[in-house]
């Protein structure tokens, strides 16, 4: 490994993988994995893509919101958050990882989160990238097992070698998602971006009555995505 990926092996603010209950999950999920990095990264993989619930409609606007050791303990997050552990694991057991966005158009959405967001488009779209046998590969945890399941959509699997990115299309031949924008990757949690991205695409107002509602209800949407209907 180069010196210039060194920065992919070190904790930050967010991205906390020397926090304790990351080190002990990061040392519990791997341990039937032994010392093969590639090992570690796929079974690191399988527990955040299952382990951790997707929900689409938590809290965004703090750093606090995508912190690894918050997104465990809560066990559930949207893509970024569910991104953010994965990467965060992959440091604590010695793998450099690192975040990137895109923006998706989903076809398969629920009609109340297309309301909701006012778009179908998703704007940083947070996956992550490990290094991996001398090169960076996508890994995509976000869509949980059981709403894969739901949803008619192939799981995403990862196997350490190949990208692990979202399918066009369902197991019914509908379309599913397509990659629109790339905005790179980091070291550490772009919260501003993010925040300033979506004021972009949904609306100042829009994000302002999420972040009232949310401080409203001390973090809770009173939404459950694993219940409504795809369109």
């Amino acid at each position: 490994m180069d010196s210039e990926n060194n920065a992919y092996l070190l904790p930050t603010s967010i991205i906390d993988s020397d926090h304790e209950t990351i080190v002990a999950y990061a040392k519990n999920a791997f341990n039937a994995a032994g010392q093969d990095p590639i090992a570690k990264a796929v079974t690191l993989y399988y527990a955040v893509r299952d382990g951790i619930w997707y929900d689409p409609y938590l809290p965004f606007y703090r750093p606090e919101h995508y912190r690894a050791s918050n997104v465990l303990k809560k066990g559930r997050a949207f893509c970024v958050g569910k991104a953010t552990l994965l990467c965060a694991l992959g440091r604590a057991s010695n793998i450099p990882a690192r975040v990137g966005f895109a923006d998706v158009r989903n076809h398969l959405a629920t009609q109340q989160l297309i309301e909701f967001l006012g778009s179908d488009l998703f704007v940083y779209h947070g996956f992550t990238e490990f290094y991996l046998n001398g090169k960076w590969c996508k890994a995509t945890p976000a869509f949980n097992l059981q709403l894969c399941k739901r949803h008619k959509v192939i799981p995403l699997e990862f196997d350490g070698c190949q990208d692990s990115i979202f399918h066009p299309f369902n197991t019914e031949n509908k379309q599913f998602m397509e990659y629109v924008a790339d905005h790179g990757v980091y070291d550490d949690v772009p919260v501003e971006n993010i925040v300033s991205a979506w004021k972009a695409e949904y609306g100042d107002d829009r994000i302002q009555l999420w972040i009232e509602g949310y401080e409203k209800s001390g973090g809770k949407s009173g939404r459950d995505f694993s219940q409504e209907k795809v369109v």
